[in-house]
């Protein structure tokens, strides 16, 4: 493993660790630049609650790193508590069956008054 990999799978760690409801995506919340990044961030934004992201189009070393890290292929990653949840068609189905608003709830801040 090369010098950079480890800084990135370093900096990759401590985001997880810094931030409670974290997804990785293509884009931005406000211009997501993949169908299932905009999906993901729909759901989430409809909790009500906020989140960290990181626009994986602007970090190729993450892009590459991530996947070998969570064991997961594909973007959007949501992590919760250090944890991975799944793509965007996992975030979506907990979203519908009512469990991912209960979980990020646990786990992210309740917005400013």
């Amino acid at each position: 493993m090369t010098e950079q990999a480890r800084d990135t799978e370093a900096l990759i760690r401590d985001q997880i660790a810094k931030h409670p409801v974290l997804l990785y995506m293509k884009g931005t919340p406000q211009f997501p630049q993949c169908g299932f990044s905009a999906r993901a961030v729909e759901a989430l934004s409809q909790i009500g609650r906020p989140f960290a992201y990181v626009n994986i189009l602007e970090n190729p070393d993450i892009r590459a790193t991530l996947p070998k890290i969570a064991n997961w292929p594909t973007f959007p990653q949501l992590w919760v508590n250090g944890e991975l949840i799944g793509g965007s068609d996992i975030m979506l189905e907990m979203f519908q069956n009512g469990e991912l608003k209960p979980l990020v709830e646990q786990y992210s801040a309740a917005p400013e008054a």
